[in-house]
Formats: structure tokens, sequence, C-alpha cells
């Protein structure tokens, strides 16, 4: 049993519901890998890059940097592009599309203040007409299908409706194929809950498919919002990051066969079990990024910092947590950090958590 197809425009059709979020320090090939190995047969999904400046990919080596490294068989890229000059835009496609990309997604979400300054990520959103002719640019120079990932045009949907749509109407009109949207504000940043009912008024007016984005942390989170919203994709972020196995838990919801690597196993399901295969991710994501570190000349110290920081970001799922990202701080070779992850979780009464404030 697999889901139904989504017309998503790739090599490979989309008919798994569940991607991963284009996150800055977390969404490189080592964490795509990793999920990747837990994705059950024949499913396939869209696999985003972490966010790539379109300012910097012009002069860069693309596929030689830690934020561009690609395995030689992965399917289904779309990685993230943050810009609004043409120029820049149009030789990054370039360079992404000879790399491999099979999509390209316009970050108008971004709302840090790098972004702002220059006038793109989710600064786009204060001009429509703006906001539309960058995707017109993109989609000139493009070969390869161009959507945007954007949020909340106000926090409440019974504010501005038509806003919203008339808003996302101007990208699809200049071309986006699909959208995704993070029904939060600008200043909302990750305060407050997500908006689901704007995903879900999106879908019901939209041709093109609709990914939703937003507090999804676990498998049913993943099974209510798809029923809720009727989006054909949800897309989760940290969360994900901390529970790769969710789509191994999610193939077994839809009835998709488990992994080669996976067969003979089943998904943990209690929060003991998945306490432990938090550790072991931690272990297998090490040895996956560090291979893949020393194969473009980066340093072991790099590599330790983006070890270190992606149990910052996901220790938070993990009662006792903290005790786990004081340990590791202290590594000094992705050997030490390896150890001292194996001793941490040789306690088997450590248990994870199914839900945070996501605040951290």
């Amino acid at each position: 049993m697999t889901s139904e197809v989504k017309p998503f425009f790739l090599k490979n059709p989309v008919n798994f519901p569940l991607c991963l979020a284009p996150m800055v320090g977390l969404s490189h090939f080592a964490l795509r890998q990793l999920i990747r190995e837990y994705m059950p047969q024949n499913a396939w999904t869209l696999w985003p890059t972490e966010m790539l400046n379109s300012r910097r990919l012009p002069f860069e080596k693309v596929g030689e940097t830690p934020e561009t490294f690609r395995g030689p068989d992965e399917n289904g890229l779309v990685p993230q592009i943050l810009g609004n000059e043409e120029f820049a835009i149009a030789k990054s496609l370039e360079k992404l599309t000879e790399w491999g990309a099979e999509g390209i997604d316009i970050n108008m979400g971004c709302p840090v203040q790098k972004a702002l300054k220059h006038n793109y990520g989710v600064a786009l959103m204060g001009d429509p007409m703006y906001a539309a002719e960058v995707v017109r640019m993109t989609v000139k120079h493009s070969v390869i299908p161009v959507s945007v990932k954007l949020r909340s045009v106000s926090q409440g949907l019974d504010e501005s409706p038509d806003k919203l749509l008339e808003f996302v109407e101007r990208l699809t009109d200049a071309g986006a194929k699909w959208i995704t949207l993070h029904p939060r504000t600008a200043e909302q940043k990750r305060r407050d809950s997500a908006d689901w009912e704007q995903i879900r008024y999106l879908k019901s007016k939209l041709k093109c498919p609709v990914i939703g984005n937003g507090d999804i942390q676990t498998v049913d989170d993943v099974l209510e919002r798809l029923k809720q919203a009727q989006c054909d994709v949800v897309m989760s972020g940290r969360a994900l990051a901390a529970r790769p196995w969710m789509v191994w838990q999610l193939g077994e919801a839809l009835g998709f066969e488990s992994s080669e690597l996976y067969k003979e196993k089943k998904p943990p399901s209690t929060p003991q079990e998945e306490a432990q295969e938090y550790g072991r991710s931690l272990l297998r994501l090490s040895y996956i990024l560090w291979n893949s570190y020393q194969k473009i000349g980066a340093s072991e110290s790099m590599a330790l910092r983006k070890l270190k920081f992606h149990i910052k970001t996901t220790h938070v799922w993990l009662d006792y947590g903290h005790a786990l990202s004081a340990s590791v701080s202290t590594a000094a070779t992705i050997e030490d950090f390896q150890e001292k992850v194996s001793q941490f979780f040789l306690n088997s009464d450590l248990s994870m958590t199914s839900r945070t404030e996501l605040r951290q």
C-alpha cells in the first residue's frame, strides 16, 4: 500500500506525505541520509538542503561545501535559496541544476535580521508584487520546478483570508508549482501555535500542491494534520531531526514495507525505546557526517560543532537531555563524542517525551 501520488513534477512521483524542513545547520547530507535509512521501501518525498544564499552560491564549489555536499544517489533534492537578485539567482540555479537539484524552493519565511536587511526571506512578503517578481525571475531561469515556502500574512485566518489567498495566487500565477505554508507571522517566529486552518483554507482554494509546516512533533501529529488540513505533504523540522524514525513509524501506519535495514524490526513505540533509538541515531549521524566532511576536506572541529549543534537543538525531546548536551560539549574529537554518547545511553531508564514547547 502507498499513498496517493502527488504532482510535484520531480523525477520520482511523491507518494509519501512527510518531508524534512530546510533548516540552517541541520538539513545537511548527514541528516538527510540518516532519515533515508529509516524511509520505507518505494516511498518518495521531497528533500531540502540547508538554506543557501544566492549571493554566495555563484562563487562556491557547489557539492564541496558542508551545506551542498550530496550523496551520489540522492534523489528528490529541492534546495532552498535565499535571494532577490536576478543575476545571482540565475547563476545559482545553473549550478544547482548541474549539481542534481530536481526543484528549487524560494525562501519567503526566514525572519532573521540579516535576511530582512537585504530585503529577502520574509521581507519579500511585505510587497506582493515584488515577491511575485522574484518568483517570475526564478522561473524564467529554471528548467526545474520552482516552489515557495512562506509564512502567514496575519495571526488569524478570520482577519484576512482573502489577503493570504491573493498573495499566494500571485506566486502561483508567476509560476510557483507548489506552496509550503508555515502559518505563523514573522513577528510570531516560533511563538504561539501554528494555525493549520490557514493551510486547510489554502488547500481548499488552490489547484497546486500545498505542504503544511508547523508544530509537527510525532507521527500522530502528521496523521492528524493530513486529515484536518487535507494538504498534500506535512513538513517537520527539529522534531524530525530528533526523531528521524518518524518516517518509519508513518510508513508502518500507511502500510508501506519497511526499509531493508529495518525489515525484521518494529519502529520504537515506547518513550524508553525512542530514547535508545535517539542514542543510536546520534551515533549513526556522527559516522555519516564525519565521513562526508572528510571527503570535502572539512575539519574535525567543524564536524564536532555541527554534531553538538544537532544535540543542542534536539535534546529537548529527551528527558534530562541537557545532561547529554553538557557531556558532549567537552568532546574534543569525533571518537570522544561517540564515546560520550555511547556511555550516556547505557542508562536504560532514559525516555523521550512526545512533545516539547519548541522554544529552545
